[in-house]
């Protein structure tokens, strides 16, 4: 068992940030798991008011969009109590906001440390190892995340319906990739892509469906593959009115090859999206 546990109002607190976070980074993502667990959290003592001060400080100033001053006051936190599992875990978003990767995986994975238990440190745990490039930790984490959406005892994981896997640029965007647990509406959408403008603001989205409409006559063009239990996708983009399907393939659901055509299609791009309002400097 760790030896401390945070307080309730610091597990709240984180929370919230989380919330707000990835409200700014993952600002259409529908319902992006949150960290933070107050049952977790009632057995130990709290830090020294210092470092519940710098965290609050680091929350709030994730919230305001400023990644580097939050990280700041967090490293402050962690000198003073460096078993602080909401400031280490705070520090890891705060890193890959800056697109920090290793450092974002260090501060998780003490987090969790601190926190075996809590299986929502996971959730930047495999945003953290995506970023890095660790395939294998990647996968177990996705692994641990779907294991807990489907666990009973865990309605929080279940009511979920997804979490941010990761974090990219390519050229002047910003792209913030989704992994839902199960496919959501009408064209069952495995992966969502977020391509935001430098500004922030979310100017083009990029799907990888599987619409049930177009299985049946998929199934009997392949019927080997569809008793293999594989599907055919959609890769397909959108904003407002406007719609663009890109291509196709088949098989399984794979994040990678997925990733690999979102990169293509942005790299091809050279007219603004529509929700541009002009074209971006540097852009792709």
């Amino acid at each position: 068992m760790p030896s401390w546990a945070a307080s309730a109002s610091q597990w709240v607190a984180l929370s919230r940030l989380r919330s707000s976070l990835y409200g700014w980074l993952l600002c259409a993502a529908c319902s992006a798991v949150s960290c933070g667990d107050v049952a977790a959290a009632q057995s130990a003592p709290s830090p020294g008011p210092q470092a519940g001060s710098a965290v609050q400080g680091g929350s709030a100033a994730l919230r305001a969009g400023h990644p580097q001053q939050a990280l700041a006051l967090l490293q402050g936190a962690l000198a003073e109590d460096p078993q602080s599992a909401p400031a280490n875990l705070l520090a890891a978003s705060a890193e890959i906001a800056l697109y920090r990767p290793a450092d974002a995986v260090r501060y998780a994975e003490r987090a969790e440390q601190l926190e075996p238990g809590n299986w929502k440190v996971h959730t930047t745990l495999v945003t953290a190892y995506t970023m890095a490039g660790d395939v294998p930790h990647r996968d177990a984490e996705r692994a641990l995340l779907h294991k807990a959406h489907e666990d009973p005892a865990l309605p929080d994981a279940r009511e979920s319906s997804g979490f941010l896997l990761d974090l990219f640029h390519s050229g002047a965007y910003t792209v913030e990739a989704v992994e839902y647990f199960k496919p959501i509406g009408k064209y069952n959408t495995y992966f969502r892509f977020l391509v935001r403008d430098p500004a922030g603001a979310r100017v083009w989205t990029i799907e990888v469906n599987s619409d049930s409409l177009n299985q049946s006559s998929w199934a009997q063009a392949y019927p080997r593959q569809a008793a293999e239990g594989q599907r055919q996708f959609q890769i397909e983009g959108a904003q407002g009115e406007v719609h663009v399907g890109y291509s196709t393939f088949s098989g399984a659901p794979s994040y990678d090859y997925s990733k690999g055509q979102v990169l293509k299609i942005l790299a091809a791009h050279k007219e603004p999206f529509p929700g541009e309002a002009r074209a971006l400097p540097g852009g792709p």
